[in-house]
């Protein structure tokens, strides 16, 4: 039975993605308006992480997904299995105690091996944990000249839940890659990972 419902999702997700994103003239299903302000792109495309695949799956020639996630995140936490490791963030282990985490700092690098990988017309797809930091990786290809660029605005983890009430309150739990069905691995494919 998981079988079949998988061969008919398989099926169904890539012909309404292609539907959606015909009818819609590139860009999918989601309003801009209704996204998160720092989900919003200066290009304005957008998928969430069911369309992302089912673009790829109809196309994985010429769709390209790239996980800005740092290597750790990438490597520990997940990954979708075609998805390029291209960090737009590295970790530098300082702590910031105003934010309660650990900082962040831009990779300087992250420009030149997309440009290295993929061409500036390319179809490139972008995720990070949430939609945030890929919503930053979108605008600076952007900058670079890149026009067809996708922010997957649920990212790989998803969002929080938000119910006080929930067990799962405060937990990545609410849409994302991970939690979508989509495939994903622990497993590292030397092509795909990050080589600073």
């Amino acid at each position: 039975m998981k079988k079949i419902i998988f061969v008919i999702l398989a099926i169904i997700i890539p012909t309404l993605t292609f539907i959606y994103t015909v009818t819609a003239g590139g860009s999918l299903t989601i309003d801009s308006l209704t996204i998160d302000p720092n989900k919003r792109t200066q290009i304005g495309k957008y998928a969430t992480s069911l369309e992302a695949y089912g673009m790829w799956k109809a196309n994985p020639d010429k769709i390209k997904i790239i996980d800005c996630r740092t290597e750790a995140e990438y490597t520990f936490v997940g990954h979708p299995e075609m998805a390029y490791n291209i960090p737009s963030k590295v970790w530098t282990g300082e702590w910031n105690a105003a934010m309660r985490n650990y900082e962040l700092r831009s990779n300087p690098d992250f420009g030149k091996q997309v440009k290295k990988r993929f061409d500036k017309n390319d179809t490139i797809m972008i995720m990070c944990r949430s939609g945030h930091r890929s919503a930053a990786s979108v605008n600076l290809l952007a900058k670079e000249g890149f026009t067809n660029v996708y922010n997957i605005i649920d990212g790989f983890e998803g969002d929080k839940v938000r119910d006080r009430e929930s067990y799962y309150n405060g937990k990545r739990l609410k849409n994302g890659w991970k939690n979508s069905g989509a495939p994903w691995t622990y497993d590292l494919n030397p092509d795909l990972v990050y080589l600073p």
